[in-house]
């Protein structure tokens, strides 16, 4: 009967032992005590959970990455693609995480695939390729709106993949191809224009000084020297060819204001040439 109270402390020992429990840093425990949720967390560090009273569910506020299946949706422009996403989360009231939802964790996961199809269903394609950061953010936004009654913050989601079908993709690339024509394009008639002007100002400048139009021979032919090339250029102006062509028309003009003329200057000179052969022969 002595050894009663020995076994006794024994088993008060062991059970206060029991009832030890270590939170780490980054851990909270959520307390039930006879069915109620205590007011406040408990942890980190070592805490006391008197079993069966009390119950323990941990957990954890660390960032959670979670992966969002690729979800088939039709755009606005009704183009059928394939998005996934990722989502990055945390926990930050462990006693709404536990009471207000059922699992935290799975309730996340499927608010976020029905977020992406319903709000990336509201754009165009074009939007979707090229504004991700504005999407990301509208994502974050309406997923942190939803969670935040259950002590959930969606810190950022990032959509990770578009999956195309393959006539799309070889359409975006006609597209992009005939873009960087166009750009090309522009950028030589740009460049023909400048020109244009450049070669205005310079023939106003020659046409100043027209000295210009030797020195610019010269440096013409030490160019062509450079190259070791027998090849002697000797530029001939233009106004020469103006000048023939204006000297013949005056010829042609005088030419058809008196045709009979001609015509008696010839035939006279035919008889003459016809009466001194005449007078040869006899």
């Amino acid at each position: 009967m002595a050894d009663v109270p020995t076994i006794a402390l024994v088993i008060v020992v062991l059970y206060l032992l029991s009832s030890i429990k270590i939170l780490r840093e980054y851990e909270r425990g959520v307390i039930f005590r006879l069915g109620r949720m205590l007011p406040k967390p408990k942890g980190p560090g070592i805490i006391l959970v008197f079993a069966p009273i009390d119950r323990m569910v941990r957990v954890s506020l660390r960032i959670e990455t979670m992966e969002v299946p690729p979800q088939d949706l039709v755009t606005k422009d009704n183009v059928t693609v394939k998005v996934n996403a990722v989502i990055y989360f945390r926990v930050i009231d462990p006693n709404k995480a536990i009471v207000e939802v059922q699992n935290y964790l799975y309730a996340t996961s499927q608010l976020a695939q029905t977020t992406l199809r319903s709000v990336l269903g509201e754009v165009e394609l074009d939007e979707l390729l090229s504004q991700r950061e504005k999407l990301n953010v509208r994502l974050q936004s309406v997923l942190d709106k939803h969670t935040g009654p259950w002590g959930v913050k969606v810190t950022m989601v990032e959509v990770k993949q578009v999956d195309l079908p393959d006539m799309m993709i070889r359409a975006i690339a006609r597209q992009a191809e005939a873009e960087r024509e166009r750009r090309a394009k522009i950028i030589h008639a740009e460049g023909e224009y400048t020109a244009a002007e450049k070669l205005t100002l310079a023939a106003q400048m020659i046409q100043t000084q027209p000295a210009a139009i030797q020195l610019r021979y010269l440096q013409t032919l030490i160019e062509i020297g450079s190259e070791k090339n027998t090849t002697v250029i000797f530029p001939v102006p233009i106004d020469i060819f103006s000048g023939v062509r204006s000297i013949l028309d005056r010829y042609a003009r005088q030419g058809s204001a008196n045709p009979t003329g001609e015509i008696d200057q010839a035939e006279s000179t035919k008889t003459t040439s016809t009466e001194g052969q005449a007078q040869q022969a006899a």
